[in-house]
């Protein structure tokens, strides 16, 4: 083993180790590591910039693109009510009509939109069955992921491992090549989880039931300080205003500002208004502060806002949110919305406590409240997906409906009919969406994850760097000697084959789906090349793997985007996952070899 070698894998440690702590976003984390490649000149910074002309992330860019359009359009929304009619069916019927729904239009799209769109209808579909939600989005998020597995376009797994096998000289993907795996995969999951997901499935509670039944009652009214007011001077808790008592002060507003304010420190002046959060108790304690009045029962000709009962209802936030980043402080949040987050659920836990300090991310479940009137106006915010009614599906334009789903269907067409590569085949579909207004350009840009792609993008240029020093020689050497040493030769090739599925199964459920792929792919080739097989299978194996991991909430995004929304721990989809991994390990070996030989 060579320095350089020793330092790639010191590297790729340290990059793993990045991932799993999520202390720096994915993104930023492979953008350092594709800096900390060419500052020590482990790839030659010429080589390394190459990997901005690997059309993989190009693609993924342009369909990201291509599937907001089908979204906009309507088509998505008309589809996804098909559900909420099978609402009188059986649990296991509904969840075998909602697998075959999503992941056929999956394995078109990207799976997050599907699973965003589909979300708030399924919703509504367990208040209909009068069932708790959490019995039906492990197997939304199943099924997206399930429908990717079975096209090149269905994930961006595919694209990426395309991408790197065309550039090292391996025939690309078919377009429906995959389907010979991922069909069968997506029938038997959906009847495992159509049979068992009703006993695996936990039935976990909304956000809501954290709170009282008091709580569950508040009001949002306005308080004025007196001139002769005796808690002139005082801070809010001296003067009173504490939850214990009911009371929360949501806003001080000062000479026409609101304030930032701690409410152990911040001292009020006469003249301040403060807007309160109050039980039915707090607003009989705050009438007896002396010298705070509400303002409802004032005449001061101001501005007022009267007592209304503020209505609880929770939205997750949307993956492509303007929010993601902030805190609910940074983008002043009551003033912004005029409403009030009471509460936070991520990964599994419930967060009532420095709220306004927590920067928001993506599949965050926020519990607010606000007037009807404020929730009404966030409704059509693109940010929320409200949980508390069905979403009402966007007005179908025929046209444009037909326009975008004739060119998509080109495109896949073209890809399949190999009549031009699949990139220039999706941004073509990308510029027609635009000039024919289906879409705008800013929407378009918007509906690109850029992360994903930078992710890609560094990851692309770590394999880059184990091809060129060694490295990735070095273990495809090693573990072939292994697998020769240990194993009959009749059956390397099955051995051999199943490590590399579990293994890229292992740590897609820790890591990105995407940069396991960059980082097998390259290993895959080497070790069908040092067994002198046809590295094809071994490529199934980790196009496969990378796209098959239900056994953890960080698996996949769409996993993560429904382990808030349904109050799920992250015990409930090691229990309905891990065997989901089983039965796909043993169709993968089953059909791989029948398929693909050796």
């Amino acid at each position: 083993m060579t320095w350089d070698i020793a330092l790639v894998f010191i590297l790729l440690v340290l990059t793993l180790a990045c991932f799993v702590w999520e202390k720096f976003p994915p993104d930023l984390t492979a953008l350092t590591l594709f800096l900390i490649l060419i500052g020590c000149q482990l790839i030659p910074t010429e080589k390394a910039l190459s990997v901005f002309s690997n059309p993989a992330p190009l693609t993924v860019g342009a369909m990201f693109v291509l599937s907001a359009a089908l979204v906009k359009c309507g088509a998505v929304d008309r589809l996804s009510a098909l559900i909420e009619s099978s609402s009188r069916l059986p649990y296991s019927v509904v969840i075998l009509i909602m697998v075959i729904l999503v992941s056929t239009i999956s394995a078109f799209i990207n799976n997050t939109p599907v699973v965003v769109v589909f979300l708030p209808v399924i919703l509504n579909l367990a208040r209909k069955m009068n069932r708790a939600p959490s019995k039906f989005l492990i197997p939304l998020s199943y099924a997206a992921v399930l429908g990717g597995t079975c096209t090149l376009v269905g994930t961006s797994t595919n694209l990426v491992v395309n991408g790197i096998i065309t550039g090292k000289g391996q025939p690309a993907f078919g377009m429906f090549e995959l389907a010979w795996l991922g069909i069968p995969v997506t029938i038997l999951g959906g009847l495992y989880l159509a049979i068992f997901g009703n006993r695996l499935l936990p039935v976990r509670e909304m956000l809501t039931s954290i709170l009282s039944d008091e709580e569950r009652r508040e009001y949002i009214t306005e308080a004025y300080v007196q001139a002769d007011s005796p808690v002139l001077g005082k801070t809010l808790v001296e003067a009173g205003f504490t939850s214990k008592r009911g009371v929360r002060v949501l806003e001080i507003v000062r000479d026409g500002i609101a304030l930032y304010f701690d409410p152990k420190t911040a001292q009020l002046k006469a003249g301040d208004r403060l807007i309160l959060s109050c039980r039915p108790s707090g607003i009989a304690n705050t009438r007896r502060v002396q010298g705070i009045n509400l303002t409802s029962e004032l005449n001061l000709g101001i501005e007022q806002i009267a007592a209304h009962e503020g209505s609880l209802v929770e939205a997750v936030v949307t993956p492509h949110s303007a929010l993601l980043g902030h805190t609910v402080r940074d983008v002043n949040f009551r003033q912004r919305y005029r409403m009030v987050v009471i509460a936070l659920h991520r990964k599994g836990e419930n967060v009532r406590e420095q709220i306004e300090n927590l920067p928001i991310e993506g599949g965050d479940v926020l519990l607010m409240m606000g007037t009807d009137q404020a929730i009404d106006a966030l409704r059509d915010n693109d940010d929320f997906v409200f949980f508390d009614r069905a979403r009402v599906p966007t007005k179908p334009q025929t046209g444009k409906v037909l326009l975008v789903v004739g060119v998509i269907s080109a495109v896949i067409a073209s890809a399949a009919m190999e009549w031009v590569p699949i990139e220039i085949g999706a941004l073509t579909g990308c510029v027609i969406i635009c000039l024919s207004r289906c879409l705008k350009t800013t929407e378009a840009y918007a509906a690109v994850d850029w992360n994903i792609l930078f992710l890609i993008y560094g990851m692309l240029a770590m394999g880059m760097a184990m091809e060129y020093t060694g490295a990735a020689a070095w273990i495809a050497g090693h573990i072939v000697s292994a697998v020769q040493l240990l194993v009959p030769a009749a059956h390397k090739g099955i051995i051999m084959l199943a490590c590399i599925y579990l293994v890229t199964t292992v740590l897609t459920e820790i890591l990105s789906n995407n940069a396991v792929a960059a980082l097998m792919a390259p290993i895959a080739i080497g070790i069908g090349i040092k067994l002198g097989m046809d590295p094809r299978p071994f490529i199934i194996a980790v196009t496969f793997g990378a796209s098959a991991a239900f056994a953890t909430p960080i698996g996949y995004q769409t996993n993560t985007y429904v382990y808030g929304v349904g109050g799920y721990r992250f015990g409930d989809f090691l229990r309905i996952g891990l065997p989901l991994n089983a039965l796909c390990f043993v169709v993968a070996m089953v059909v791989i070899p029948q398929v693909w030989p050796f």
